[in-house]
């Protein structure tokens, strides 16, 4: 069954804030509350930027965003499919492929050629979605991967 994906709304903001930490910003110093703000923002972007979630009963279990700037200054490129995380509890149901199809759909119809993303571990999970690898950067010593989609303009634009 294919999984639902909505756009982030403000009383999903707390739940998704808490995915991210617990995925990204662990250790990190990052608060929940400078999360949640960053979240709020893509809420009233200009309508490139979009956050997504996959709710289950009303409760997101995953989340990805379509953002124009990633872990700066590592890179000029935009922009990015960034901070795709599924529940523990909730992957292997193709829960991130369905986020990741959305956030490429949206991008296409906003009229993005080339859609870029970082990744840490899960290179092979993108090259099965048709990303391709670049190269391999550093980040405050971890090895990671940056990648590329050319994405299908055939969407109808919105």
């Amino acid at each position: 069954m294919q999984p639902t994906i909505e756009p982030m709304r403000g009383h999903d903001i707390e739940v998704v804030a808490r995915l991210r930490i617990a995925a990204f910003f662990e250790g990190t110093g990052r608060t929940l509350e400078e999360d949640a703000a960053g979240l709020r923002n893509l809420l009233t972007s200009d309508g490139l930027e979009k956050a997504l979630v996959a709710p289950v009963n009303d409760v997101p279990i995953g989340t990805c965003l379509l953002v124009r700037h990633e872990l700066e200054p590592a890179h000029d490129l935009t922009p990015w499919l960034a901070g795709l995380v599924v529940d523990a509890g909730h992957r292997g149901k193709g829960t991130g492929t369905a986020l990741v199809k959305a956030i490429e759909a949206h991008a296409a119809s906003a009229g993005v050629e080339t859609l870029y993303l970082y990744t840490w571990q899960a290179r092979e999970f993108y090259v099965a979605l048709g990303w391709d690898a670049i190269e391999l950067c550093e980040q405050d010593g971890e090895t990671m991967m940056l990648m590329s989609r050319r994405l299908d303009h055939n969407v109808p634009r919105r």
